[in-house]
Formats: structure tokens, C-alpha cells, sequence
């Protein structure tokens, strides 16, 4: 049995019942990466915790996956993906363009999503059909817009610092055709994507909870996400998630050397 928008919203309250109050706080950071900076927080850990905590209670028999702590089931039929703080970097820097994500696969696909970014008031959810949006301008269904060309598009990444080896020039030449191109929003990225307002969003090195419940966004919201070669996006890695299958194709190629 799938879950409802009701529980859907009741995981992203939970959840910033823990992150909220630590946005624009004095708070500890730890760093998870040796040689490195991938930082988490006591807002990361105590909201998946919450999110955690209410799935275990409601649906006990599906697997969770997670970025803060171990993970469970993820072979069973309905898994959780759950990314208590998208953008941790946006968090503890004050930029309120990080997001909290769940997303629901059933049988390794993703199936249902929300986006909760608290401090905007915003939430974007995919309900296994249609992609919405509510917030302070109203509940509404989204659409995914067609610019055209990748000549017309807004490009979005999260850092082009991010891109290595060949990725670089590739990702150079498909930046150096759109119209405009931005960096540093994380999952925002996408939702406005999927809301109509870009038409590109490029990155590297992601992980299955980076776009878990991202993908349902785009996808019920008419858009194109795959990896660089064109397969399935749910484990991450090089992902390209377009705003029309014309756009996704010519940037496609370029990605791919052709």
C-alpha cells in the first residue's frame, strides 16, 4: 500500500521540527570526509531520526535509505529515501535553499516524492502521478516548460568544481551554449525545474538520496531525468534532468562526445 500526501506531510513536520530551529543558529558542524569537507549537523542526524521514527511506526515492513544513519531493507518491495538536509553547505552557511527529501520507491523505482524547503514555506511533492506545489502562493499543480533549444535554457549545477577529468570540458561546452547558468541551489534545482522556471539542471557525483525523491518530482511534472548515459537515475552518480525530452537530448550528446 502506497502512502498519502497526509503522511507525506507529516514526515516533512516532523523533520522541521529538528532542522528549522537550527537554521541561522549557532550549531556544531562535524565533517564526515577525511582530506575533504562534507559537513553534517545535529539538524541532519535528529530529523532523520524523527522521519525515521514515524515510518518505522506506520509502514514496518518497508526498507529505509538514508544519508545519516544506517540503512535498512533496501532489497524489500517499498523502500525510503531520505535526505534529512539537501545541501548541508546552504544549511550551515544561511542560504535557505537547502530542502528535506523523501522519496518512495517501490521495486527500485521511484514512485512518489516531496521536497520541504521550511524557512520558504514551500513544498513540491510528486503523488505517483501529478507533481504539485504549495506554499505562499497557493497549492498548484506544476508543468515542466519547453524552451526550445538548449540555446534558450537556464542551467543549473550545484558546482562545476564538482566535474572531473573529461566531465569538465563537456560540461563547459554544454554551459557555453544556454542562455544562462547558475550555480549553488542543490535540490531547489530541480523543483524549479520541474515548476517550469529552468530547463537544465547538470551534476556529478550524486548519491541514491541526493535524488530519490526528486526524480517522481520531475518526472509527474513532464521532465526528463536520467544519468548521462541514459539510464535510470535512482542510484545517483551523473545525472542530467531536463525540462523537455528535445533539451535533454541535445545536451545528452554533448555530454556523451557526439
Amino acid at each position: 500500500m502506497r502512502p498519502d500526501r497526509d503522511f507525506f506531510f507529516r514526515l516533512a513536520e516532523a523533520a522541521k521540527a529538528e532542522t528549522l530551529p537550527r537554521f541561522r543558529s549557532s550549531l556544531s558542524v562535524v565533517n564526515k570526509e577525511a582530506g575533504g569537507f562534507d559537513p553534517v549537523t545535529e539538524g541532519d542526524q535528529r530529523a532523520e531520526i524523527a522521519i525515521r521514527a514515524l515510518i518505522e511506526k506506520e509502514f514496518p515492513d518497508h526498507g529505509i535509505l538514508g544519508e545519516e544513519h544506517e540503512n535498512v531493507g533496501v532489497d524489500r518491495e517499498n523502500v525510503w529515501v531520505i535526505d534529512p538536509i539537501d545541501g548541508t553547505r546552504a544549511f550551515i552557511s544561511g542560504v535557505p535553499v537547502w530542502g528535506t527529501l523523501i522519496g518512495f520507491q517501490q521495486n527500485g523505482r521511484a514512485r512518489m516524492g516531496l521536497m520541504d524547503q521550511p524557512f520558504t514555506r514551500e513544498r513540491y511533492f510528486a503523488d505517483g502521478e501529478k507533481s504539485w506545489y504549495f506554499g505562499p502562493d497557493g497549492e498548484r499543480q506544476i508543468r515542466t516548460r519547453d524552451c526550445g533549444s538548449l540555446e534558450n535554457a537556464i542551467l543549473f549545477t550545484t558546482s562545476p568544481h564538482l566535474f572531473q577529468g573529461w566531465e569538465v570540458e563537456r560540461f563547459r561546452t554544454v554551459q557555453d551554449k544556454v542562455k544562462l547558468f547558475r550555480y549553488g541551489i542543490d535540490c531547489y534545482a530541480y523543483t524549479l525545474l520541474a515548476a517550469g522556471h529552468i530547463d537544465l539542471v547538470i551534476e556529478t557525483v550524486l548519491k541514491p538520496y541526493d535524488v530519490g525523491a526528486l526524480i517522481p518530482i520531475v518526472e509527474q511534472a513532464g521532465g526528463v531525468m536520467t544519468t548521462w548515459d541514459g539510464g535510470r537515475p535512482e542510484n545517483g552518480g551523473s545525472i542530467i534532468a531536463a525540462g523537455s525530452a528535445a533539451v535533454h537530448a541535445q545536451a545528452m550528446a554533448i555530454l556523451n562526445g557526439r
